[in-house]
């Protein structure tokens, strides 16, 4: 098996801070690490091809620095990595985020699978899973949380819903988005490690894409963040007196006039 995961690197900390011009988050001098979710989605690649035998390449789009994870990701058991790096692709949504990762997609060749964490800490949107899976034209199955069989150019997996879960078949190529029920991540190996230090990890523009740069990014960005605040929470309270059936009675008089009865 052929396996492609997407991976993000995400900051590190609770207390990032937001560029008041462009309204993204600011990376330079915040330690990044592999988005949590996504540790699962690449445990899961690893364990298909030890059951199935292929290669597991991983895939990013982020700042330069993004190289490190991926060396890390090469520890934990990939066996390739590309890095998409261009300021191009700067202050891009989910759709140009999607866009820019599924011509990578296509430029790496054929592929069986495609695993994607369910969702971002940082965007927390859950979308450039489906988006990518719409855009590489294949059959895309969310919250998966157990892959149970891939054999002759199927797939059968179990995916959670609020009434427990269901059981799905679907042809490949495929495209999967997994919850951390999945699986639990290892650690790096040795020479997991060691194969790291040495790995080439190439870095692709957006010319190397053959995509236009007005396509991805902020330019090619479908949504923009207008404006990022912290909302002020105002509260009041009121102490009544009197007797008991006269506070009852302001009680629901107030509720009255607050439309809340």
């Amino acid at each position: 098996m052929n396996i492609i995961v997407c991976l993000k690197q995400v900051p590190g900390t609770t207390e990032v801070k937001i560029d008041p011009n462009t309204n993204t988050l600011v990376r330079q001098g915040v330690k990044g690490i592999i988005n949590p979710l996504d540790t699962y989605a690449l445990e899961e690649g690893v364990r298909l091809k030890e059951r199935f035998g292929g290669e597991v390449t991983v895939i990013s789009m982020g700042p330069p620095q993004a190289a490190e994870m991926l060396r890390e990701a090469i520890s934990l058991g990939a066996d390739k990595a590309v890095l998409l790096s261009d300021s191009a692709f700067a202050g891009a949504d989910t759709l140009a985020t999607a866009l820019t990762l599924a011509a990578a997609i296509k430029k790496l060749g054929a592929c069986d699978m495609v695993i994607c964490g369910r969702q971002t800490i940082d965007g927390d949107t859950g979308q450039v899973g489906p988006e990518l899976a719409e855009m590489l034209e294949v059959a895309f199955v969310a919250y998966v949380s157990k892959v149970e069989e891939v054999a002759n150019g199927l797939m059968r997996v179990r995916r959670m819903i609020e009434e427990g879960h269901e059981v799905i078949e679907a042809s490949l190529p495929a495209l999967i988005t997994v919850v951390k029920e999945i699986n639990v991540p290892r650690l790096p190996s040795l020479r997991g490690i060691a194969k790291s230090k040495g790995a080439v990890i190439p870095v692709w523009t957006a010319r190397d894409l053959g995509i236009d740069p007005n396509a991805v990014g902020l330019a090619g960005s479908a949504t923009r963040v207008v404006k990022v605040f912290t909302p002020q929470r105002v509260s009041k309270g009121e102490v009544l007196s009197g007797d008991l059936a006269a506070q009852v009675d302001t009680v629901v008089s107030k509720l009255k006039s607050a439309g809340l009865i």
